[in-house]
């Protein structure tokens, strides 16, 4: 693992150069540039807040401020699209770079590690306007709010073993990739994000929680909407899932990294 660290150290020149190309050729060409970033998110925001805030009436249980659900919303979705865009990109990134992994020596990690910092920087430019809306809204949690840090790390973590482990997988099973699409489909709407888990019956929460994302969801709803920081359980359960994750997706890419080229 250490000798893994510094062979990617070594090429952190190829790492920023390449998100940096990945960010220009991602909005260069459209008109609106990088606002497409916002207003994709942003839609979908709005679309969920009217039908479910608005038509069904969907209230956040113990709490009756006019924007609870709009917080509740909007921590579970944009933690959600940072997930999902991280996933679907590393599912797919050692077939899209199958023509650089022939012809150019380095360390192959490093195309998931890209996947996952251009995700991240892109999520911070919209949580960042999530922060503005809560601070002129008087709902910003104060100190709290640096607990978000350290579970997005963990995230991240967690959803790098698991897009690693499914590129590897989908080099050699190409039906992975679509089945991965349809799987993030039924695990969005199986994670509390647009309704709340108190509608669920109680026999189902066993079920809920089996869905990983459930747990990192939850602890960014209850900084951002209770202000209610993590506890050492929460932390080593997520942290346990991280682990868990990486360390099946390292042992797939190191058993198979050799061959994923012959493969392409």
């Amino acid at each position: 693992m250490k000798e893994s660290i510094n062979t990617i150290f070594q090429y952190r020149g190829f790492i920023w150069a390449s998100v940096r190309r990945d960010f220009q050729t991602r909005y260069q060409s459209s008109l609106l540039g990088i606002a497409w970033l916002v207003i994709q998110p942003l839609a979908m925001i709005l679309v969920y807040t009217l039908i479910f805030s608005k038509v069904m009436q969907a209230k956040i249980p113990g709490n009756d401020s006019g924007f609870a659900y709009s917080i509740y919303l909007c921590s579970g979705l944009l933690a959600w699209g940072l997930f999902a865009e991280q996933l679907n990109r590393t599912k797919n990134t050692f077939i899209e770079n199958a023509n650089l992994m022939k012809k150019v020596t380095f360390p192959k990690f490093c195309l998931p590690l890209i996947v996952a910092i251009s995700a991240v920087m892109n999520f911070f430019i919209i949580y960042s306007l999530f922060v503005v809306f809560l601070i002129l809204s008087g709902h910003f949690p104060g100190i709290n709010f640096l607990a978000v840090f350290p579970v997005l790390l963990i995230q991240l973590l967690f959803t790098l073993g698991l897009g690693v482990a499914l590129g590897v997988l989908n080099v050699f099973f190409r039906d992975v990739g679509q089945l991965v699409d349809v799987a993030l489909q039924f695990l969005f709407w199986g994670t509390p994000i647009v309704y709340t888990l108190a509608i669920i019956p109680e026999w189902a929460h066993f079920y809920i929680y089996l869905n990983p994302m459930v747990h990192f969801i939850e602890v960014y709803q209850n900084i951002m909407l209770t202000q209610t920081l993590p506890t050492l359980k929460d932390i080593v359960q997520l942290c346990a899932l991280a682990s868990a994750s990486l360390l099946i997706g390292l042992y797939l890419f190191k058993k198979h990294s050799g061959d994923m080229v012959d493969e392409l």
